[in-house]
C-alpha cells in the first residue's frame, strides 16, 4: 500500500509502476473534492502476471465530512471508493533460446566455479542473439607486477571465449583501484601502489594480455577515467549506496574484525570503485576469480541503485602453481610467466603434477572438453600420463611462443632426459684456476652460494662433462667444461 497525498487537486499525480522491469506511466486524475483540502489516497497495486499486462486496482478513500481532513494519516479510512485500470503493452516475450545460445551457454559454464544468476545470463544470451547486439564483458586487472602469469590466463581465456562468440571485451586497467589497494584475501592492510609503479607495470599489461586476447576486438580502458573526476563529494554519494553491514559480510572484513585486526576506512571503498566501475561501463557481465566474489557482487547491487540492468558475475577457480598447493603466485615461486622461454615453459609444464594436469587441461586448454575427456580416461586405461602432459605443454607453448618453439622445447626436453646437452647453453669464462666445484658453480650462476653449491653435490646433482661430481673437495685446472645443474642447468665454463 502507498500513501499518496495531493495538497492541489489541480494538478494530477503520476505514480510510476514498475512490472518485469517496465515502468508503467499511471495518471490519477483526482477530481475527489474541493481545491484546498488535502486528500490521503491509500492505492494497492496487483500485476496480471503475463509479462506485457498488468491490472492496477486503486482503492481511493474520500472522507464523509471536512472534519475527517484533520483526522491523523494512520486512521482507518472511513470509506473507500474502488476503481481498476487495466493497461496493456505490446507482449515482450522472452527471446528464443536458439542451439546457438545454448552452445554460448555451454562455453560460458565450461570450467567456471560460479555463474550468477544463471537464468539472467542465458536471457541476456538469447536477446544478443535476437537482436544482434553483443554482449559487454568486463574484466579488471590492477597492474600491481609487471608480468602476467598461467594463473592470470584463466580469466582471459574465458574472455576470449566469450570475444569468439562475438561480444564485446572490455580489459580494465585498474589504475585507480591500484592506488586504494585490493583486500581481497588479505589479512591486514595491502599497501598501495604509487603512481609510478602503477604507470610502469601497466604498460606491460595489455601488451602481455593480447597473446591471449584479440587486440582488434578488444576495447582496453583505464578506470581512472571516471574515478578522477569523481571527487569527494562524488565519492561521498556513491557510499551513500552501500551499507556498512553488507560491507561487513564480506568474509575477510568479518574476520578481521572479529580478530581486532586494523580495517582501514579506505579498504571499503576498494570494493565500491570496483563497483561503480561496471556502472560507468554498463557491463553485462564481469570476470573475476573466486576471490573476487563480493567485489562483484557489490557492481551488480550498484547498477540497480544507478538504474541499470544488473551485470551477471562469472568467477573462475584459481589456479594451483608447480607446487600444486598454493595459487599461482610470483611471491611463492610456483608461478610459469606467459613471457618465459619456451624451454623453460615447457619443462615447467611437464613437472606438474600428474593429477593437477587435468585441471590445467580445464582451465587453459583450447581443447573441447570431450577431447580432455576422452584423453583422460586413455590414460586411466594404461596410457602414459606424459603423452597427454606434453600435448598440454605444447599447446600452451605454441600460443605464447609458435609451433615451431614448441617443437623445439620438446627436443630439448628429451635430449636433457636423455643427459645430452642442449645446443643452445650459456658460454661463461672465469678466472682463477685450480677452481674449487663450489665457486665455479657459484660464479657460474648455477647456485645461489658455495653452501648451496655444495649440498647440490652431496645430492649427485652436478655433473662436469656427464660424469656426476660427488668430492666436494673437487678442483677443475684450466680448461673448458659443460657443467650441469639437475636436468635443465647447463653452462659451458672457459677456466683461465
Amino acid at each position: 500500500m502507498v500513501l499518496v497525498e495531493n495538497n492541489s487537486v489541480r494538478e494530477p499525480n503520476v505514480a510510476l509502476v514498475a512490472s518485469a522491469g517496465v515502468l508503467w506511466p499511471v495518471l490519477l486524475c483526482l477530481s475527489l473534492c474541493g481545491p484546498k483540502a488535502s486528500t490521503r489516497i491509500a492505492v494497492l497495486f496487483s500485476f496480471d502476471p503475463q509479462p506485457g499486462s498488468g491490472r492496477i486496482q486503486l482503492s481511493v478513500c474520500r472522507p464523509r465530512s471536512a472534519a475527517q481532513y484533520t483526522q491523523p494519516t494512520g486512521r482507518k479510512f472511513p470509506e473507500m471508493t474502488r476503481m481498476s485500470v487495466t493497461f496493456t503493452q505490446a507482449s515482450q516475450a522472452p527471446h528464443p533460446v536458439t542451439d546457438r545460445v545454448c552452445e554460448a551457454m555451454t562455453i560460458s559454464l565450461r570450467g567456471c566455479d560460479e555463474l550468477l544468476p544463471q537464468t539472467d545470463w542465458l536471457a541476456k544470451l538469447a536477446r544478443s542473439e535476437a537482436t544482434g547486439v553483443p554482449l559487454r564483458v568486463k574484466l579488471g586487472l590492477d597492474p600491481t607486477a609487471p608480468d602476467l602469469h598461467l594463473g592470470h590466463t584463466v580469466v582471459l581465456n574465458k574472455m576470449r571465449q566469450l570475444q569468439d562468440l562475438g561480444h564485446t571485451v572490455i580489459f580494465l586497467v585498474g589504475d585507480f583501484t591500484s592506488m586504494i589497494g585490493d583486500p581481497s584475501g588479505r589479512n591486514m592492510t595491502r599497501p598501495p601502489l604509487s603512481r609510478e609503479q602503477i604507470e610502469a607495470n601497466a604498460q606491460t599489461y595489455f601488451n602481455q594480455a593480447k597473446l591471449v586476447l584479440d587486440e582488434s576486438k578488444t576495447e582496453v580502458r583505464f578506470n581512472s577515467e571516471w574515478s578522477d573526476p569523481l571527487g569527494a563529494r562524488g565519492m561521498i554519494q556513491l557510499a551513500s549506496r552501500y551499507t556498512v553491514a553488507r560491507m561487513m559480510e564480506r568474509n575477510d572484513f568479518h574476520d578481521r574484525f572479529k580478530a581486532g585486526t586494523p580495517i582501514s576506512v579506505h579498504e571499503f571503498l576498494y570494493p565500491l570503485m570496483q563497483g561503480y566501475d561496471s556502472v560507468a561501463l554498463k557491463s553485462d557481465l564481469e570476470l573475476g576469480g573466486t576471490d573476487q566474489k563480493f567485489n562483484l557482487l557489490v557492481g551488480r547491487a550498484l547498477q540497480s541503485e544507478y538504474g541499470q540492468e544488473p551485470q551477471c558475475i562469472l568467477t573462475m577457480p584459481l589456479l594451483e602453481g608447480l607446487d600444486g598447493v598454493e595459487k599461482m603466485s610470483k611471491s611463492k615461486c610456483n608461478f610459469i610467466a606467459i613471457t618465459e622461454a619456451p624451454n623453460a615453459m615447457f619443462a615447467k609444464l611437464l613437472s606438474i603434477d600428474d593429477t593437477m594436469m587435468w585441471k590445467y587441461f580445464t582451465l587453459l586448454s583450447f581443447r573441447p572438453e570431450a577431447e580432455i575427456a576422452a584423453l583422460r580416461r586413455e590414460v586411466e586405461g594404461g596410457r602414459n600420463p606424459k603423452d597427454a602432459k606434453v600435448l598440454l605443454a605444447k599447446e600452451i607453448t605454441a600460443r605464447f611462443h609458435n609451433a615451431t618453439a614448441a617443437e623445439a622445447a620438446e627436443a630439448d626436453f628429451n635430449l636433457r632426459a636423455r643427459g645430452g646437452v642442449p645446443q643452445q647453453i650459456d658460454a661463461i669464462t672465469l678466472s682463477g684456476a685450480p677452481l674449487g666445484i663450489g665457486a665455479v658453480l657459484k660464479q657460474a650462476n648455477l647456485a645461489a652460494s658455495t653452501g648451496e653449491a655444495l649440498r647440490l653435490v652431496d645430492g649427485n646433482g652436478v655433473r662436469v662433462d656427464g660424469s656426476v661430481v660427488s668430492d666436494r673437495g673437487l678442483k677443475l685446472s684450466a680448461g673448458i667444461y659443460v657443467v650441469q645443474v639437475g636436468k635443465r642447468k647447463f653452462a659451458r665454463v672457459t677456466l683461465e
